[in-house]
Formats: C-alpha cells, structure tokens, sequence
C-alpha cells in the first residue's frame, strides 16, 4: 500500500508515538486526580507534552495550551467561547466546516458573518479584510492551509490586521501544525486550535487550543476538573477551565512523542522534504493531457497536497481506481470544504487529492505519476 492520505490522517509515524502509548496503558492513572504514583506519572506526561506544544507554537505558558479531543473540538470551543450574538466576525472561503458550521449556528443566533472570497487558484485577496471592517468586528477565524488546495495564509499579514484593529484571531492549524511556522507572539494569534493525528503525528482523539495571555475562552464544557469540587462554577483557571473531564493522556503521551520528533527534526526539514514530495508528482502530472491541477503552485510556502481531476472523471471514480488497480491511497471528494470546492468549480466533481508525509518515498510518488498516466491514457 502506497498511502498519500496524510492530510486526513498520518499513517506512517515514528516509533517512539507507538512506544509512548503503550508504555502509557502499563503506566498511567488519571492525571490530576489524586496523588499516587500512577496519577503523578500520567500528569508529568501530559505537562511534558504541553510544554513541546508551547515551544513549537511560540506560546510562553504552558498552562495555556489546553487539550481536546481533536479541532474541530478545539474551533467549536474557540469560536463559541469568544463570539457572540451582535458580533460581527470575518472568515474566508478556504475554511474546512470544522470553521464553518460553528459560525453559521452562531449566525443564525445573531451573529454577522463576513465570508472572504477565493479567487479560481484559492488565493486571498488581503486588501478584502480591511474592505470587510464594521464599527462591530470583534475577531477573524481563519485556516492557515487550505486542506484541498495546500494554499497557506498569509498570518503576518492577516496578524498584522487583527493587532492593528484590536481584534481577535483565531487560527485552523489542523493541515499545518508541525509543517509550517507557527509563533503565536509574532503573529498575534489569539487562539491557535490544532489536531495531534495529523503534522504531529500523534495518535486520533487528541488535539487542542493554545489561548494567548489575556484571552478568556467561555468553556464548551464543564463538569469535573478534580480541583474545587465543592463549587458550583467550572473553574476558570487555565488548562483546567477548558478541560472538563479525564483528558486522554494515553494519547496525549503518543502526541508528545510525535511533537518531540518534530521538535528534534525540526518543521523546516519536514516541509521542504514533503514539499519537494508534492512538486515531484506535480512536475511529473501537470503535462498530461486530461490532468487539471489545482492551486497556487507559484508560491513555495504550502503544504504537500497536490489536489487534481482526471477530464471529466467523478474524483470518486478515480481515487477508487488508484486504490484498488495501484494500491495507492488518495481522498476524493468535497473535503468538508464547500466554498473552496465553489471557488474552484470543482462542485460535482469534487477533486483527488494527494498528501504527502516526511516518510514517503520519491518511488512511491513515481508509481503514483506513472499509474496516473496510464489512467489518463
């Protein structure tokens, strides 16, 4: 099996995550919930692991990088946590509905939503968010990858905006925690939400929000915390204000693994290996005929996602034939993200996309460019 489906989830991991976890299940009580050994030994572990995800980030307390299930966990937390009726927030048309769903519902309650649009190659137009501006604008939320396309956010620039007018920024880093630089202080991001089965290659079921001093997120969820049972209130104090209920730290400790592989290889290594994955099918696709590639593929700072169409091929039918002909894994489809595929024109077709990991092979994309010129032959 040849497996580019790494956007949705990583396959290929390091060692170490898989040690990590099992070694967790010999090991760990609940952390935060008593003070025996097993206890303390689940805590240290998920404090280490805040600790690689405060230093990847550029957040200065580890106390604030709070963990959650996953991001769309940690966006609906942000958003509803931030946001409310009467509040006007600007988002773009390259979110994935992990974005979109939680403001449409706050829309229909009374919010304002502005919705940036994508031109045919899913890039922003920046001059659109000051155009997009009102006496009420409280806050943007935006991707920093298009899932379909690679295409990055600029965040200096959209940062640059939010301090500038004093709003908040909240940022998806679900396709480009663990690739692409991300420094919180540096680019005013307000609340950083991130998956740990993706860039960071830890296991599924983790995942989290880093909240910039000075921020207050309302909790999704409260109940218990293991401190001041007595009262009434959720504790408000970060992480626990924003941790209700047994944190995952068997995953967790696979997630520090994976972030400390990161850490010690070093994100800049890891993109330019993946990227140089992704332009090598893309140079060795783009010339055959009945092949439309889809993105910005003038700029160098994306992630490893090569998103096509074979003519007039439902993308379905295709990455079906890759799988079951070739072996090679792709994802075909909408890629729960409807304005981007609407912007491309890519509605009914949907596309096929590829993404690469630090641990595949320049043979395994050349099976993949030879298997797709046979497909478009």
């Amino acid at each position: 099996m040849i497996y580019f489906d790494s956007a949705a989830t990583a396959f290929h991991r390091p060692p170490a995550v898989r040690q990590a976890v099992l070694d967790a299940l010999d090991t760990f009580g609940s952390p935060g919930r008593g003070a025996h050994e097993a206890t303390l030994t689940a805590a240290r572990a998920v404090y280490t692991c805040r600790t690689r995800l405060a230093a990847l980030f550029g957040l200065s307390d580890p106390a604030r990088v709070c963990f959650a299930s996953n991001a769309t966990e940690a966006l609906n937390t942000a958003i509803s946590g931030l946001f409310s009726p009467g509040d006007h927030v600007i988002t773009t048309a390259l979110e994935h509905n992990s974005v979109l769903r939680p403001l449409y519902r706050l829309r229909d309650a009374g919010l304002e939503l502005t919705i940036l649009p994508a031109d045919e190659k899913g890039n922003l137009n920046y001059d659109d968010f000051a155009h997009a501006l009102r006496p009420n604008t409280r806050g943007v939320v935006c991707t920093h990858a298009s899932n379909v396309t690679g295409n990055a956010v600029d965040l200096d620039a959209v940062g640059a905006f939010c301090r500038a007018h004093g709003l908040l920024f909240v940022v998806d880093t679900a396709q480009s925690a663990g690739v692409l630089d991300l420094n919180m202080e540096k680019t005013s991001i307000s609340v950083l939400c991130f998956t740990g089965h993706k860039g960071l290659l830890g296991p599924q079921g983790t995942g989290g929000l880093c909240v910039a001093p000075r921020v207050t997120v309302r909790p999704l969820k409260v109940g218990g915390s293991g401190v001041l049972s007595f009262a009434e209130h959720h504790p408000s104090e970060l992480p626990t204000g924003l941790e209700a209920g047994t944190l995952n730290a068997h995953g967790i400790a696979g997630l520090s693994a994976g972030v400390d592989f990161v850490l010690s290889t070093g994100a800049s290594t890891i993109r330019a290996r993946e990227h140089a994955l992704a332009r090598r099918l893309y140079e060795g696709v783009r010339e055959i005929p009945q092949i439309k590639v889809y993105g910005d593929w003038d700029s160098p700072y994306r992630t490893a996602v090569v998103a096509l169409n074979l003519g007039d091929y439902d993308a379905g039918a295709v990455a079906d034939a890759l799988a079951q002909d070739y072996g090679i894994c792709t994802r075909a489809g909408a890629h729960c993200a409807p304005l981007m595929h609407r912007a491309l024109g890519t509605e009914e077709q949907g596309v096929v996309r590829f993404s690469f990991s630090y641990f595949n092979t320049e043979d395994e994309v050349d099976q993949a460019v030879c298997a797709l010129r046979t497909l478009a032959e």
